[in-house]
């Protein structure tokens, strides 16, 4: 080697070691200010060198799962759905087509069979990118509406968490206001002082409510793949609750011969309405766990025959219409004994304490206490890991998926949801305006991934905006401002259906009485307009990164993928530059044991 190669080497590496002790004295020289100290404080995940498009694009919360945390096999999503099924929500839904319907016992189950029979197609559907790519509802979304373009999804989904949260808990204080009245006296509600005074709110009211919401909090503190054991237990208590709760009640109506032979009240085009109008409120109840779907099959230890179609399209109807038909046998009973339609089981629960012998205060307590764990389980399964799941994508510097779940907490304080459920009239019609967003997001990203792209992802793709090499966009960027206008004029065209019968659903002015019919067909129209018009949009403005036809044999891609070794694959793309410096703390489980601490 010459000497002048040795020289040149030297002063590269005396260069080196010049520039390393020079950032080495300025790093113990710089102090940190006082706001700098509280953001390092209160960051989940350092920031270091990465830039904020970095932190969004990919991050501890919103990377695939891998191994490890894939711990949820085929029957702890069967015990998920036993859990969900049994909530106050299912059975003021089923309710409604005897209170407002005006329909008999069993007219309005076949409607919430045919409901719930639709919503598990459907949940499978949204389910099967999350089995197959391990990746939450953020990520996927990025894959129709692009990169940037997934922030108004995301947000849209955030901000109905919130909403529902808070509703939840307004529709679960009732459970607290039978468990006080069993404990302290039948007329507690009465003989509390009322300091608030509003027709749809009490103190005592309000006090149940916040109780509720207090005791919930312990149980936002779980990762994911770990609150399965929450359902596990609430799927043993809350249906045994529940069928006790209805041989309780038709022991007390008489047996079942009164109930089972209530007529309906409605006839000809009247019922046949009132029954569509049955089926879409089951259908509405799961707009936000079809949209999010993925958020729990990621976790799926496996994509067997039994979890990409039995699981949702078998168990949904089966165990919801089942919850549905007791509270459509407690509902019917509640006429005969009290000359009244209850619509809400609590209701009924309350009426029980009319006769307030030892027993029946022992049976309410119980049961009001069932229905509350039924209600808990509801609640941070649809909306608060949704919600802080949801966030991390737009926080990921500050809040993670627990963090994320206990803002969705406090959000839920400021809102005033006695107003929604005050009454059935007015908690359907929010439903139905719940579902008319969702349902086109829903169509948006079913018509990407299983017509348009058939079923194939480039993983990679959907976390990083170019390649470092190349500086070629990645197939989900569509152009600089990381938005496919496609998805958004699908979207739009799947919510314009809906927007009349919407306004005549407020009450607000009059409209024609066909638009008030396909509002009621809301989910069917924003899911199908949206799907068809993205379809028409993709085939005349193609895209990339989409399979050429007959590329797999089946039409659609079933490859599994395996994401162990996903952020060595990721390197080469721009978002890999800040993260590779921080890659151990990822691979060694730095941040999941601080999160599972």
């Amino acid at each position: 080697m010459s000497p002048q190669v040795d020289k040149d080497k030297s002063d590269k590496v005396t260069a080196v070691v010049s520039e390393v002790d020079h950032e080495t004295d300025s790093s113990v020289i710089k102090t940190d200010t006082f706001w700098e100290k509280v953001i390092k404080k209160i960051e989940v995940q350092p920031k270091g060198d990465l830039t904020t498009a970095q932190m969004f694009l990919y991050n501890h919360d919103l990377r695939p799962v891998e191994e490890q945390r894939r711990q949820w096999s085929w029957f702890n999503y069967v015990f998920f759905w036993i859990a969900d099924s049994f909530n106050i929500n299912t059975w003021q839904i089923a309710a409604t087509g005897i209170q407002m319907g005006g329909m008999n016992w069993w007219q309005t189950w076949i409607s919430v069979w045919l409901g719930y029979a639709i919503t598990g197609i459907f949940v499978s559907i949204g389910a099967r990118v999350g089995i197959m790519y391990h990746i939450s509802f953020p990520i996927s979304a990025r894959s129709s509406f692009g990169i940037y373009g997934s922030l108004w999804p995301i947000f849209n989904r955030v901000f109905m968490s919130a909403v529902w949260y808070a509703v939840q808990c307004s529709v679960a204080g009732p459970c607290f206001e039978v468990m006080l009245r069993a404990i302290f006296g039948q007329n507690l509600d009465k003989t509390m002082h009322d300091g608030i005074g509003q027709p749809d709110l009490s103190t005592f009211k309000f006090l149940c409510f916040f109780l509720f919401w207090l005791f919930s909090l312990p149980f936002i503190w779980f990762p994911p793949h770990k609150i399965r054991h929450l359902f596990t237990v609430k799927a043993v208590v809350a249906p045994i609750a529940g069928i006790g709760f209805l041989i309780w009640t038709l022991v007390k109506a008489g047996g079942g011969g009164p109930v089972l032979h209530q007529p309906a009240t409605v006839s000809g085009s009247t019922l046949g309405w009132a029954f569509v109008a049955s089926t879409m409120n089951s259908l509405a109840n799961f707009a936000t766990l079809i949209v999010n779907a993925p958020d729990f099959s990621r976790f799926a230890t496996k994509p067997s025959f039994t979890m990409k179609y039995l699981v949702y399209s078998i168990s949904i109807p089966f165990c919801f219409s089942l919850t549905s038909l007791i509270g459509i046998l407690v509902t019917s009973a509640s006429t005969v004994m009290y000359g009244t339609t209850y619509w809400s089981p609590l209701d009924v629960l309350g009426r029980f304490l009319d006769e307030y012998t030892p027993g029946n205060r022992a049976g309410v307590f119980l049961i009001g206490l069932s229905f509350a764990l039924a209600q808990l389980g509801t609640n941070i399964s649809a909306n608060s890991l949704s919600f802080g799941t949801d966030v991390t994508a737009l926080l990921p510097r500050f809040i993670n998926i627990r963090r994320g779940g206990y803002l969705c907490a406090a959000i839920a304080l400021c809102i005033c949801p006695w107003k929604l459920t005050s009454s059935s009239s007015k908690f359907t019609t929010y439903l139905s305006a719940y579902s008319v967003f969702l349902s086109s997001i829903a169509g948006v990203v079913a018509c990407d991934y299983f017509y348009v792209r058939r079923g194939y992802l480039i993983l990679t793709h959907l976390f990083a905006l170019s390649d470092r090499e190349t500086g070629a966009y990645t197939a989900y960027r569509y152009n600089k401002f990381g938005i496919n206008w496609r998805a958004y004029l699908a979207y739009i065209a799947g919510i314009l259906p809906n927007i009349v019968g919407f306004v005549g659903a407020t009450g607000t002015h009059h409209v024609p009485d066909g638009a008030t019919k396909i509002y009621q067909l809301n989910f069917f129209m924003g899911f199908i307009s949206a799907f068809l018009v993205y379809g028409a949009a993709c085939r005349l403005s193609p895209i990339d990164g989409v399979p050429e036809v007959g590329a797999f044999e089946k039409g659609w891609h079933e490859t599994w993928a395996d994401v162990e070794d996903f952020e060595e694959e990721l390197v080469g793309h721009v978002v890999h530059q800040g993260i590779e410096m921080d890659s151990v703390a990822y691979t060694s489980g730095k941040y999941d044991k601080a999160y599972d601490a």
